[in-house]
């Protein structure tokens, strides 16, 4: 699987101008990939999925994805649609980032139901299969499931390409999930450090094989923070190109990260 690198720009309302040229910027600097928070609740953020849909229309060859989908606050079937008309958008350049939703208190604000745990991770189960089914060929689908269901809904439209589900995870049941059922695992550094990826990485690996599929076919990503320096540092993802380069080196070939 081929290493690609992407950019995390901040939705920040009054930035739009400035997102849209550092995005331009990246992609004509050999970028792969835009991903952009979901926290509708935030008051300074615009909607995420409204500026994917203004980046695929400012943008020819980057891919670009929700880092990641709040889904408590996005409903599957409506996931579903919006991924799919923002693949055909930009021709092929969408992947869905999920989230199971982890900040309680502001979704609980805005009209969001607040979950537990296993609650979370369930309806996060859940919710890949409806939208799959509703990427599918199928002329009608339905799905009964504890927090999430379809009776007789009609799938469509079909995506450009088969768009990868890549989960923000952390804990077992959602590491073991991604095994089970996604495309791609994307924590952050923030809060996952890089010498537990190993560990976590090999939780989804057996998941994976316990459930059939080849570990190798899930994509391993990373969100990371910090900041390019000229100076000399001794701390992780703050310091000079070498370093950098040192650092990303070693999450690729010594914990698996693409």
């Amino acid at each position: 699987m081929e290493i690609q690198f992407g950019y995390f720009p901040t939705p920040y309302a009054d930035d739009y101008p400035a997102i849209v040229r550092t995005v331009r910027l990246a992609e004509t600097l050999g970028l792969d990939l835009v991903g952009i928070q979901d926290h509708p609740y935030h008051r300074k953020h615009m909607d995420t999925w409204t500026l994917l849909a203004a980046l695929a229309a400012q943008t020819e060859r980057i891919r670009l994805f929700p880092d990641v989908a709040s889904l408590p606050l996005r409903p599957p079937a409506t996931l579903a649609k919006a991924a799919a008309s923002l693949d055909l958008i930009s021709d092929g350049r969408f992947e869905l980032g999920l989230g199971a939703g982890a900040m309680w208190d502001p979704i609980e604000a805005i009209g969001g139901p607040r979950r537990s745990p296993a609650e979370a991770v369930a309806a996060l189960s859940e919710a890949i299969d409806v939208i799959r089914l509703l990427w599918s060929d199928q002329p009608s689908a339905s799905f009964e499931g504890a927090h999430y269901r379809l009776r007789g809904a009609k799938p469509g439209p079909r995506p450009a390409h088969d768009i990868g589900i890549w989960l923000g995870a952390y804990k077992p049941r959602m590491l073991r999930l991604i095994g089970r059922k996604a495309d791609g695992w994307l924590p952050s550094s923030s809060y996952v450090d890089p010498t537990r990826l190993h560990e976590q990485n090999s939780l989804i690996s057996e998941a994976a094989t316990e459930a059939g599929r080849d570990p190798a076919g899930i994509r391993r990503l990373y969100n990371i923070f910090g900041r390019i320096t000229d100076g000399e540092s001794h701390d992780r993802h703050d310091g000079p190109v070498q370093q950098w380069v040192d650092e990303l080196t070693e999450l690729t070939n010594e914990q698996g990260m693409t």
